[in-house]
């Protein structure tokens, strides 16, 4: 791709009620809160200052809703895309985080020591990259420049796709710190690729609850 001034927006959805409840989602299709809702709309006001040129969006309802607030503001429409969803983390989905520690300990270290795990039998968090980055990449191709391309996703693919963009080794992943629900990280294209300008930026510091904290 050119180096034509173009930023990528990476916005993590609003509030769900097992963030709250600390259960790990993935790919389970769960809605926001009312407090997601409230946090989109706030949040898709400050976005669409930033005059987005196009929205592609995680089909999981929590994206969706959360992109359609931005939709309603700016006019743009949402292309859904399956390969923008969670990681799929098969048996820790719906458990706790203290379930996960007590049910699958030696897992869980492992996950946190940086190692490849098949979480719950799940995916690699190299392959939710190997799915969502170029499916973002090929979006950004066609942005007008200096456009602006807003990806609606979730935590842990954000941070794997970031990872992969920025072109970092996975092992380094972990020191992208989550995103709190509704807020964002921002690429823009430097000489040498992709760059980091901003992240886990949209309001004043709240606590990540989810997935990926």
């Amino acid at each position: 791709m050119n180096n034509r001034g173009c930023r990528i927006i990476l916005w993590r959805h609003g509030q769900t009620a097992w963030n709250l409840e600390r259960r790990f989602q993935g790919s389970t299709d769960i809605e926001l809160t009312e407090t997601g809702v409230a946090q989109a709309r706030r949040a898709a006001r400050l976005l669409a200052s930033l005059k987005p040129d196009a929205i592609v969006a995680s089909d999981l309802k929590r994206a969706a809703a959360t992109a359609g607030e931005l939709a309603a503001i700016t006019g743009l429409p949402v292309t859904y895309e399956e390969g923008l969803q969670e990681t799929y983390a098969g048996k820790w989905q719906g458990l706790t985080h203290e379930e996960i520690i007590a049910r699958f300990g030696d897992q869980y270290a492992a996950w946190k020591r940086g190692e490849p795990v098949r979480r719950g039998g799940g995916e690699l968090e190299t392959e939710v990259a190997d799915r969502a980055a170029p499916l973002v990449l090929r979006h950004a191709e066609k942005l007008p420049d200096n456009g602006t391309l807003v990806v609606v996703s979730h935590g842990g693919t954000i941070r794997t796709t970031i990872g992969r963009l920025l072109g970092l080794d996975s092992h380094h992943w972990e020191g992208l710190g989550g995103l709190s629900n509704c807020c964002w990280s921002v690429l823009g294209q430097g000489a040498r690729g992709w760059r980091l300008l901003e992240h886990n930026a949209g309001t004043l510091p709240e606590p990540v609850l989810g997935d990926d904290d």
